[in-house]
């Protein structure tokens, strides 16, 4: 009884003098208990407390406290430590140790790294985005006018017509004419015009008899490459010359507008050709041609956007509408664009059989698209690569690419492309484990133009819009006292106009 009270004692003693750390011993197993303080005095939580090289651990609670029981033996170290604090250990060398723990605050820079993608060769199951991808087999059993027409066949790719030689691939996001934020790759080159911001479709890409193969990643590559491929990235490949040797031609025929609507039946187009040629395995070239023709639909819709019962025409002359609409805003005519209130003039003081009549909102004649722009169509695209190979696995090539395009481009309004040229310059070279790749485009835009300014213009260098005016209300005012109101009226001030 004597013995236990004095090991009791003992035991008091050694918790009194340990105000970090206080150990009692239980069947050869030692309790650690204490308390963790930041470097204001302040009780650490969740503060980590480790015997080092051991998987003992525990935290402190909120105020501070811990309580770890372990049979390391003597002497073992004590590792604490906290998020936002600098770690410290403590060497417990015998029962008698006693430590007081206060960790001080760290500041760290860290750097985010952020892994959505690789630059390395892999397999399709393992890539960590999804990757559609198209054989030069499956290219060629598309039953599209071109391969490129299969990209529409590609799931979770929607493919906007805007013209024979404009196609607008779209994986994310609304379906527009213009998709600036999907990118368009021809081994590894921006094919971007950097006048509209947009890829011409395939303009100055590879012809069918250079494809091997065409990838597309329907949703956000931009960790690759950049934010103009947040909708998404099509990537096309081509020939290798020192792989895919020879000449290769061929011709494509078709006909379009075969119902003689607007237009009559015509003929589409293609002719391409490839040679390639390699010596000794470390020289290669091969250059690529391709001509296409065609006659492309012509928009002639005639439907008045702007009846004469809304507010932005005239409200007060119900005998002005229809083909009788002063304000006429035809859909697929320029320059009398009403509705937006851009081509009108406000015409003051008609008196008609002697009887004032209220304001007249009269829009400019304008032109119809027909007559603005020619539907011919015609895209000639040249390429040629240079290839020296320094070693099996060290290759330095250059690659030259030109595309000339004539046609409508689909924005806000339409373009019409009329010599529109593309070049692109290309220079590589590339290893086993690294890639150095330099690009520079080209463009010049031609006799292109925009069919909406293009119409404006017209209309003013015919007659300000004020002289207009003057023109158009003497020739209505006049008509209409002669026949006896304003029901044709308008249709021959107009063309006096």
């Amino acid at each position: 009884m004597k013995s236990f009270k004095s090991l009791l004692k003992l035991t008091i003693l050694l918790v009194s003098f340990m105000p970090g750390i206080a150990l009692a011993q239980l069947n050869g197993s030692y309790v650690l208990s204490g308390a963790v303080k930041d470097d204001h005095g302040q009780p650490l939580v969740a503060a980590t407390v480790t015997v080092k090289g051991t998987q003992y651990s525990t935290s402190t609670d909120s105020a501070g406290r811990f309580s770890l029981t372990t049979n390391a033996k003597f002497p073992f170290t004590l590792k604490f430590s906290a998020v936002g604090y600098q770690a410290q250990e403590f060497v417990i060398r015998n029962a008698g140790s006693a430590v007081n723990i206060q960790l001080t605050t760290q500041s760290l820079l860290i750097n985010e790294v952020v892994v959505t993608a690789s630059r390395r060769e892999e397999k399709l199951l393992r890539s960590p985005v999804a990757i559609e991808k198209l054989s030069i087999t499956a290219l060629k059993q598309s039953p599209g006018p071109s391969f490129y027409d299969a990209l529409e066949n590609v799931k979770g790719v929607q493919m906007t017509t805007t013209s024979i030689t404009l196609k607008v691939p779209n994986t994310r996001g609304f379906n527009s004419p213009n998709n600036f934020r999907f990118m368009q790759l021809v081994d590894g080159v921006d094919m971007q015009s950097a006048t509209l911001g947009v890829p011409l479709g395939n303009a100055i890409g590879p012809t069918e008899l250079d494809i091997a193969s065409l990838e597309i990643t329907p949703g956000a590559a931009a960790a690759l490459y950049g934010t103009n491929a947040i909708n998404g990235l099509s990537n096309l490949f081509t020939k290798d010359p020192f792989k895919t040797q020879g000449l290769s031609f061929y011709h494509r025929t078709g006909v379009n507008h075969v119902d003689g609507i607007g237009l009559d039946p015509s003929t589409i187009n293609e002719t391409a050709i490839r040679y390639a040629k390699a010596w000794n395995n470390k020289f290669a070239f091969k250059v690529n041609a391709s001509y296409l023709t065609g006659t492309d639909w012509q928009s002639n819709t005639r439907i008045d956007q702007n009846p004469g019962n809304l507010k932005t025409a005239n409200p007060a002359y119900p005998e002005l509408t229809g083909a009788n609409n002063a304000a006429y805003d035809g859909w697929n005519k320029y320059g009398d664009d009403a509705l937006a209130g851009s081509n009108t003039v406000s015409i003051k003081g008609i008196t008609v059989n002697g009887v004032a009549r209220p304001n007249l909102t009269v829009a400019r004649t304008g032109y119809n698209e027909v007559d603005l722009v020619d539907p011919k169509v015609t895209n000639l695209k040249l390429d040629g690569t240079l290839a020296y190979k320094f070693t099996p696995d060290l290759q330095l090539s250059y690659t030259y690419r030109y595309g000339r395009m004539d046609g409508v481009f689909q924005r806000g309004n339409k373009i019409s492309l009329n010599g529109a040229t593309v070049q692109n310059h290309k220079l590589e070279l590339k290893g086993t484990d690294f890639l150095v790749r330099a690009y520079e485009s080209i463009e010049n835009t031609g006799n292109s133009f925009n069919v909406k300014p293009l119409a404006d213009n017209l209309d003013l260098n015919h007659a300000s819009n004020s002289v207009w005016a003057t023109t158009y209300k003497n020739a209505l005012t006049a008509y209409a006292n002669a026949n006896g109101g304003l029901t044709s009226a308008n249709l021959a001030a107009a063309t006096q106009a």
